[in-house]
């Protein structure tokens, strides 16, 4: 992405999690520098304002993250406008219901977005069919056009993402309801087992002609907790059994350089849970090997 100055977009939200913490997670990694070295890329690299709600915040989790998601959309849209990259850091997952909102919004009219979804859950409940009702495990649902209006109805209204276009890589951890859903709609789930079975540069390679082949151009967002624990123990949510920082660093690799690449999105790290900054570390590699330095 030589040509496209990187703008790094913080969402300080965590109104979708059912724990606060990873709210804080894009300004301690300002704070402390953590992403200071890509600046050096070829474009430059710039840190917005984070965004948040201004107080009263609403008592309402999906009115809360309704809202943050429409400022993260407006922010998107812009960056993209203006020839920009951008890189969200959240905040807890839901704040994809507002990334991918507002690059699809970017696109001119009738063209398709695609979507790699790393993660170790698939995000797909609806407030029916969640045990938690969080929202953070709906967000790949509302973009598929399912889900509470309020939030499927952000700008463009409905579906933003077809089924042919998405896939998902390292789910471990999901309920029958929301598996039912993405195997009705004909979604493509790279399991663990598969990526195991496979290894994670073919399946990623074949993720990203899936989400390219007919589409105006594709982003990647990354849930924290697809790394395994030992490898990222600042998340909100961690399985066991996930992947290695270096060998998703390697995958992502493949899509560097590649300007249909529009945005990458990583989320849900809790800061304080981070011991020794193991996954502090982890984010900074793996934004590096999509950024020439």
């Amino acid at each position: 992405m030589a040509s496209r100055r990187i703008r790094v977009v913080g969402v300080a939200s965590g109104y979708g999690a059912g724990i606060p913490e990873c709210q804080d997670g894009s300004e301690v990694l300002r704070a402390l520098h953590f992403l200071d070295d890509l600046a050096g890329a070829d474009g430059g690299l710039a840190w917005d304002e984070a965004l948040r709600l201004a107080p009263p915040v609403p008592d309402d989790a999906v009115e809360a993250v309704r809202r943050i998601a429409l400022a993260l959309a407006e922010r998107v849209a812009a960056h993209r406008a203006a020839g920009d990259f951008p890189l969200v850091i959240g905040g807890d997952h839901s704040c994809a219901i507002g990334t991918w909102s507002g690059m699809r919004r970017s696109l001119e009219a009738g063209r398709r977005l695609g979507l790699v979804w790393v993660d170790a859950h698939m995000d797909s409940h609806t407030l029916e069919s969640s045990p938690s009702h969080n929202v953070h495990g709906m967000p790949l649902a509302c973009l598929l056009g399912h889900g509470d209006p309020r939030l499927t109805g952000i700008d463009p209204a409905g579906a933003k993402l077809l089924p042919a276009d998405v896939c998902l890589i390292g789910v471990r951890s999901f309920e029958a309801a929301e598996a039912a859903l993405l195997r009705e709609l004909g979604v493509r789930v790279y399991f663990m087992d598969e990526v195991r079975r496979r290894g994670l540069p073919e399946v990623f390679g074949e993720a990203l002609q899936r989400v390219a082949r007919d589409t105006a151009g594709y982003g990647i967002s990354i849930d924290l907790d697809a790394l395994d624990p030992a490898e990222g123990p600042g998340v909100g949510t961690p399985v066991g059994g996930g992947l290695a920082r270096a060998e998703l660093a390697a995958a992502l690799a493949l899509a560097d350089g590649d300007e249909r690449l529009l945005a990458l999105e990583i989320v849900e790290y809790n800061p304080y849970r981070d011991e020794g900054f193991v996954t502090a570390r982890a984010i900074h590699d793996l934004c590096r090997s999509l950024i020439e330095i």
